[in-house]
């Protein structure tokens, strides 16, 4: 089930809003969102982006289509991370957990179905902008999330719960990455990870 939604931000509200104030009114300087009374700093955000570039920058004769197809690669991430903070409290809440040895197994089974390390990391790359040191917290991220549709019997009812909990986090978004959809819990127009399929190992690229 695909979840889109298309929401913009008024240049007004980008020059009056620079910084993200918290719910205590003060001003946050280097702040990308606040989950829960912490934050997300774009420092943390410019990190994962600038891992993402360097392993695209790495790829060879596809680097320039790579980066050329990820114009808003802060959102992307700081989307992922706001809905990795979501997911995390949705499964606490609900007492579901995911041991790093189910982490290790998922990690094993998607490199026995790309074929090595360099396929899994390619296709990583292409399908999902992930860099290589990003893959053991994504696959966290698909179990515990396959683990709280199981809990709750269906991904409707799982995203009620994560609508619960992305509205007991108080998210707060600095405008500049764009509107937070509390009722979609997205930021901007982006895709809802948790909706688009259940964990599977990825796929490397037609043709790999």
């Amino acid at each position: 089930m695909h979840r889109r939604t298309a929401l913009s931000v008024s240049a007004a509200l980008l020059v009056a809003a620079p910084l993200l104030s918290a719910c205590s009114g003060q001003a946050r300087p280097g702040t990308a969102a606040v989950v829960g009374g912490e934050r997300i700093t774009t420092s943390a955000l410019q990190a994962q982006v600038n891992d993402v570039r360097a392993a695209q920058n790495r790829s060879g004769e596809a680097a320039a289509q790579l980066i050329q197809s990820t114009p808003g690669l802060e959102r992307i991430k700081l989307n992922k991370m706001i809905q990795t903070a979501v997911l995390e409290r949705a499964a606490k809440d609900a007492g579901v957990s995911v041991s790093d040895k189910e982490i290790g197994d998922l990690r094993k089974a998607q490199l026995e179905q790309a074929g090595d390390a360099g396929k899994l990391e390619q296709a990583a790359l292409q399908q999902a902008s992930l860099a290589p040191g990003q893959l053991d917290a994504d696959a966290r991220f698909k179990l515990l999330r396959d683990k709280l549709f199981d809990h709750y019997g269906s991904q409707d009812k799982a995203v009620v719960q994560l609508a619960a909990a992305a509205k007991a986090l108080h998210i707060e978004v600095n405008p500049r990455y764009g509107v937070w959809d509390p009722q979609q819990i997205v930021l901007g127009d982006q895709d809802t990870p948790w909706i688009v399929q259940r964990t599977r190992p990825d796929q490397p690229p037609a043709g790999a």
